[in-house]
């Protein structure tokens, strides 16, 4: 894909981020690909020394020593949703440093296409350029945008909200669970009010979203 993108991205705003596969490849199916990308997403959220394939080859103490300390630093990015599909994937996410969201989605895409593309014997780009952003304006854009990114599996069929729970393909289950993770839940719990809030906010929702009347206009894809 070719093309420039109009967005400018601000230190302290919010963006919901988007990009497909190139020829629709299916590339977020298998288990293996789907924890690695989780892994890569969490990592590169701050600044590295090391390039997660050298920091994944580390004994587990090495690791937690070497997290140890990055986890002190300011994230270039907070996480605030997301979601696998088959050939593309969703991000909502808080710029917290200049430059933040291109040099995170920069190491993302790059350190997911090396890996996919050494263990499937692929060459070649693996994802679409440039990838798409929105800048989400307010506080129900937000709310609406982070149920859409979480209903995603459910909205193409792939699986009823209930498997949703339990699932690794979007961070809603990271928001049911009350623990603290490398998806800043917070804001946008303390924004609808509680937990139960939300889950009752994404879940009635199932088929009022598959007509996508109210939100279409702020979505990427």
């Amino acid at each position: 894909m070719s093309g420039k993108r109009n967005v400018i991205f601000a230190k302290n705003e919010i963006y919901h981020l988007f990009n497909r596969s190139n020829a629709n490849e299916s590339i977020f199916v298998k288990k293996k690909e789907i924890t690695r990308s989780l892994n890569l997403m969490s990592f590169y959220r701050f600044n590295q020394s090391l390039r997660f394939s050298f920091f994944d080859r580390l004994p587990e103490e090495q690791k937690d020593k070497y997290l140890e300390k990055t986890l002190g630093n300011v994230p270039n990015v907070d996480i605030l949703s997301y979601s696998l599909m088959p050939n593309h994937f969703h991000l909502l996410i808080k710029q917290t440093n200049e430059k933040g969201i291109k040099n995170y989605l920069s190491n993302f895409q790059n350190s997911f296409a090396k890996y996919f593309n050494i263990k499937n014997k692929r060459f070649g780009t693996l994802f679409q350029r440039p990838f798409k952003a929105k800048h989400v304006e307010s506080d129900e854009q937000l709310l609406h945008i982070s149920r859409y990114i979480h209903l995603n599996p459910v909205t193409s069929y792939m699986m009823e909200f209930e498997n949703l729970r339990s699932s690794d393909l979007t961070s809603l289950q990271l928001y049911l669970d009350k623990k603290k993770s490398w998806v800043n839940t917070d804001l946008i719990i303390n924004l609808i009010g509680s937990v139960s809030k939300y889950e009752k906010f994404v879940k009635d929702h199932v088929d009022y979203q598959r007509k996508l009347s109210k939100i279409k206009h702020l979505l990427l894809d």
